[in-house]
């Protein structure tokens, strides 16, 4: 709706985990490099904490995309965990792409057993992804997670775990000894700094099309104190301010109007 007044080509500000669209701030490039690490040198296990909306998700799909794009790896993105114990571990083997997994738990924890040595064999990589593991609320199902780290060989996991979630997950995990110790490298995702704010913004308006600044230097500072730094209110800011700006017929996006839209968001 706005996108000719602002000279763009698509929305800068939707808050879906698209990879073209991602910021790495330092928090995000480390947080990236330990993951990456992590899954490369087969560690085993790995968690990755945020608060809500700080680009947990999307950076969980730009090394989704990355690791299916080098083809040599099988990926399970598990985003719902909410799940049984049984129904988590079949859900695994459907995203591993298993034909028709069985039914008992036995015999699903055996065709994943010969899933994984078969990618071993053709020297492929597994990797378990579960986003919002924060919603798993069975210690049940933190120990079957914690269990598929056993499928290993004397000098090698033959899965790498990644649990990414809220920062309460911190606290559960940290309630089961047996998989906190498990985990070879754990980092937590904090707000943006009002400069990396402003970076953010610009480089999602130039990923969308935009070649000149829109948002004026205390407007970004008004975004940054209002969303405390985190991406997904940054982006809900945002969106709405170049709507009105729109409206307004504004050529830039001053301290006033987000103040006025801040007030409508009741942020």
């Amino acid at each position: 709706m706005y996108l000719e007044h602002w000279n763009l080509t698509e929305k800068p500000f939707e808050n879906t985990p698209d990879p073209r669209f991602i910021y790495y701030s330092p928090d995000h490039t480390e947080a990236y490099a330990r993951l990456k690490y992590a899954i490369s040198q087969k560690r085993g296990a790995a968690m990755l904490t945020g608060e809500y909306g700080a680009g947990k998700t999307l950076l969980c799909r730009v090394i989704v995309k990355e690791l299916l794009e080098g083809k040599n790896c099988d990926v399970a993105l598990i985003v719902n965990p909410m799940l049984s114990k049984i129904d988590l571990l079949r859900e695994i083997l459907f995203q591993l792409k298993a034909v028709n997994p069985p039914g008992t738990k036995l015999r699903i924890l055996h065709t994943l057993n010969d899933l994984l040595y078969e990618n071993y064999n053709k020297k492929r990589d597994t990797v378990i992804i579960v986003d919002e593991a924060q919603a798993i609320d069975r210690k049940d199902v933190f120990e079957e997670l914690r269990l598929l780290l056993n499928f290993q060989l004397n000098d090698r996991f033959l899965l790498t775990l990644v649990l990414i979630g809220q920062p309460e997950l911190q606290k559960k995990i940290d309630a089961i000894p047996q998989l906190r110790q498990r985990l070879a490298l754990t980092y937590h995702l904090g707000g943006l700094d009002t400069e990396r704010v402003a970076e953010y913004v610009n480089h999602r308006l130039k990923v969308a099309g935009r070649t000149q600044e829109i948002f004026e230097g205390k407007a970004i500072n008004t975004i940054s104190n209002c969303a405390n730094g985190i991406p997904r209110k940054i982006n809900n800011i945002c969106e709405i301010a170049l709507l009105q700006g729109m409206f307004e017929k504004k050529s830039t996006i001053e301290e006033a109007l987000v103040e006025k839209v801040v007030k409508d968001l009741k942020l």
